[in-house]
């Protein structure tokens, strides 16, 4: 490609320019929807943003990081629990296909790992 056709193709306007990736909300890790222009929104609704706020104006002047994340214990458990469910998920999935499973078996494994995936997702 030449320098010529290279920078008519980067200088594609702004407005036809897509973001694909998907964007967490900073609180809440529900999806964000893209405005298409600006900034990108780093909440999905205006209560996440209090809520990060608020948290960030609880440990500032302490030792805690501004982006810690704080579990209680049996939070912190449960998030365990919910990882280790994926690991075995992953190793029964692992062992179904070094032992030549069918395909029936392997979709029921990979949708068990799908659902103990999707629920350590939901710590937040």
């Amino acid at each position: 490609m030449d320098g010529v056709s290279r920078l008519q193709s980067s200088a594609v306007a702004p407005e036809t320019r897509r973001r694909t990736k998907i964007q967490p909300c900073r609180w809440c890790g529900r999806e964000v929807p893209d405005a298409g222009m600006g900034r990108r929104r780093q909440y999905c609704r205006q209560s996440c943003r209090q809520r990060a706020y608020e948290q960030r104006a609880m440990v500032k002047g302490t030792s805690v990081a501004p982006d810690s994340v704080v579990l209680s214990a049996e939070e912190a458990a449960q998030l365990s629990d919910r990882v280790y469910q994926v690991r075995c998920a992953a190793e029964d999935m692992a062992t179904a296909i070094d032992e030549g499973a069918d395909g029936s078996e392997l979709r029921d494994l990979c949708d068990a790992l799908m659902r103990a995936a999707k629920a350590a997702d939901g710590w937040r």
